[in-house]
């Protein structure tokens, strides 16, 4: 079920002037006359896969898909000290997902994407409802600050040693002091040499945390190379460091938005750095969406958490 359809490359791509500097990458896969939809990569910062998908029916959907700014193919690419990080907030991003609806003549879309492509889909929905047809999520994340403390600090109950390192990451004075703050003020420190460390010591936590999780795989976050590396930690550290400018229970909070846009929600249960409670809490706030937990998935996923996505995507196909 996970691969339904033979790989599919992009027929079309371009780079999207934002007009203050900045360029995002797109391609565009499928049927240019098929049903719209826009895929929403995690991260902040991963970028999106460059390998073919096997996801969507060629033959019904128009998927597109894009590099959050400053990283993956986007410019400038948050690896060279010079990019402006205070040009990369969430807003920034659902003007630029708007920006590129409308460049692409789009007039609704289904919007697909997982942990922190979930907290960006949620924004940019309750900002404009209109241009959503369906949602579908995976590893629910709506970035609360009290969710970003669990991942970087109270899941280090499950793992003393490996957040002692995480910890141990930054200067010795701000240990006791907000920790992703001082990571983000290491990754912008103009010596490679420092900002390589200190992306290396965020993505040993990063990779710990999942380590235990049914499907974890051993160095999942730190396996790329290195500008990506710095690029997503710089980035991360950024967007968690302030928030993500949202309020606390914003997303949830202005779930009534959705209202009339049918979703679905996929959660494992066994979860680390994104506890089910907040996908439950949206189910809750969010009547036309379905909420599907797996008992033998984490955040990484599983066969059956895909084979979930996959049949929303064959249902939608024909709404």
């Amino acid at each position: 079920m996970t691969d339904l359809y033979p790989p599919t490359s992009p027929y079309h791509h371009g780079m999207l002037d934002t007009g203050d500097g900045n360029h995002v990458y797109y391609e565009q896969l499928g049927n240019p006359e098929g049903k719209p939809a826009l895929y929403v990569h995690g991260g902040p910062g991963s970028g999106v896969p460059q390998r073919p998908t096997r996801a969507w029916d060629p033959e019904r959907y128009r998927v597109v898909r894009f590099d959050q700014r400053n990283c993956g193919r986007s410019t400038p690419h948050a690896s060279d000290p010079a990019a402006d990080m205070s040009l990369n907030t969430t807003q920034h991003l659902i003007d630029d997902m708007e920006l590129l609806r409308e460049h692409l003549g789009i007039e609704r879309w289904l919007l697909d994407g997982a942990s922190w492509g979930s907290t960006l889909i949620l924004a940019y929905a309750q900002q404009h409802p209109e241009r959503v047809s369906e949602i579908v999520i995976q590893a629910v994340t709506t970035t609360r600050r009290s969710e970003v403390d669990w991942l970087y600090q109270g899941a280090g109950r499950f793992r003393p040693e490996a957040w002692d390192r995480f910890r141990d990451g930054v200067p010795e004075h701000e240990r006791d002091g907000d920790l992703l703050a001082a990571y983000a003020r290491l990754m912008e420190n103009p010596d490679r040499a420092v900002r390589e460390q200190a992306a290396a010591d965020w993505l040993a936590w990063e990779d710990a945390v999942i380590s235990d999780e049914p499907n974890g795989v051993p160095g999942m976050y730190s396996a790329r190379e290195a500008d990506a590396r710095i690029a997503f930690v710089r980035i991360c550290a950024h967007f968690f460091s302030n928030g993500a400018w949202l309020e606390e229970d914003q997303l949830l909070r202005n779930a009534h938005r959705l209202a009339g846009i049918p979703g679905v929600l996929v959660h494992g249960r066994h979860d680390m750095g994104s506890p089910v409670q907040t996908a439950w809490e949206l189910a809750k706030a969010w009547p036309d969406a379905r909420l599907h937990i797996f008992e033998d998935s984490g955040h990484v996923g599983s066969e059956a958490m895909s084979k979930t996505v996959r049949t929303a995507l064959e249902e939608f196909k024909n709404r």
